[in-house]
């Protein structure tokens, strides 16, 4: 295991290094003159040009990459040209929090739906209760997230009143029940569409398992259908399970955007989008630094969950 585990810290280092050289590149190949930007339509040529020698924009590429990676290891992010002295590592962190509860939330709204209906989809096969799986399935996929979050707004929000139909409310400052309400249907919104992904992976794997030797073993013993289903079936497809609830997490942080702006939630996704409106480079680039390393920090943890779950691969140490 620790052989394993050692490998897999290793492969981070070139990882982590391709993506900052892609983020950082494409950050600065964008068209927008970010000094430009700061100082607004009348600046003159004068103006742009010494702001260009301050910033350092006129040093070459690879200057300002190695000075940003510099940076970067500090802690320091640099300071927004959109809000002027304002640090980027500040910003970020006052749009954290509502980025990751999302995610976590959306999370799990999805496990919790997804997982039983592929369970059963996948014990009811060819049964009326597998054929409504799958149009929900179906349904969530091809649903985009901003739709799906517009219907519940119109049905939750304006026809019931069950919830309000936007803002947010902080876990820490207003408590947990005002942050429940106001966070539930952006959940919601994020959570379906991953959640149908997740029932059809569950289903499939589920399906697998349950159609192995071992299992027509086990039901000609006379094991109970409960225990083959959660203890033998499920329990031998939950790499399957675990790698989508894995990959699903990353998504949400991905696709928070749409629905922070749709929900009016003041986290990365929103700072993401003002930013790149703004032309402020140093906040685009921490904010996808930062997204590109949960990435890498997630599958990280697949890889060692799957250490601890499959024991092949700590026989093979």
């Amino acid at each position: 295991m620790k052989k394993y585990v050692g490998k897999r810290l290793l492969s981070l280092i070139p990882t982590i290094l391709i993506v900052s050289v892609v983020i950082f590149l494409l950050v600065h190949l964008t068209p927008g003159d970010p000094a430009a930007m700061m100082l607004g339509d009348d600046a003159t040529l004068e103006d742009i040009a010494a702001l260009h020698t301050k910033l350092g924009l006129d040093d070459p590429i690879v200057v300002q990459y190695v000075r940003w990676v510099g940076r970067c290891l500090r802690g320091d992010f640099g300071i927004s040209t959109a809000v002027v002295g304002q640090p980027v590592a500040d910003l970020i962190a006052s749009h954290f929090q509502p980025t990751i509860c999302l995610a976590i939330y959306s999370q799990l709204i999805t496990i919790l739906i997804a997982i039983p209906a592929g369970m059963y989809a996948a014990k009811k096969r060819g049964t009326a209760g597998d054929y409504t799986v799958s149009v929900f399935s179906i349904m969530g996929i091809s649903l985009p997230s901003f739709l799906l979050g517009l219907g519940l707004i119109m049905l939750l929000a304006v026809k019931l009143r069950w919830l309000p139909a936007a803002g947010y409310k902080s876990l820490t400052a207003d408590g947990f029940v005002p942050f429940i309400r106001y966070m539930t249907l952006p959940a919601l919104s994020l959570g379906f569409i991953h959640a149908a992904y997740m029932m059809r992976m569950t289903k499939t794997a589920m399906l697998e398992v349950l159609g192995s030797d071992y299992i027509r073993m086990a039901r000609s013993k006379g094991v109970r259908e409960g225990s083959i289903l959660f203890k033998h079936g499920f329990r031998n497809a939950l790499l399957t399970v675990i790698t989508v609830v894995g990959q699903g997490f990353i998504s949400a942080l991905a696709g928070a955007a749409v629905v922070e702006r749709l929900f009016n939630i003041p986290g990365m996704g929103s700072l993401m989008v003002d930013s790149i409106e703004k032309r402020d480079y140093q906040v685009i680039q921490a904010i996808t630094l930062l997204v590109a390393m949960l990435n890498v920090v997630i599958n990280l943890i697949i890889d060692l969950i799957y250490g601890l779950a499959d024991p092949r691969i700590r026989l093979a140490d």
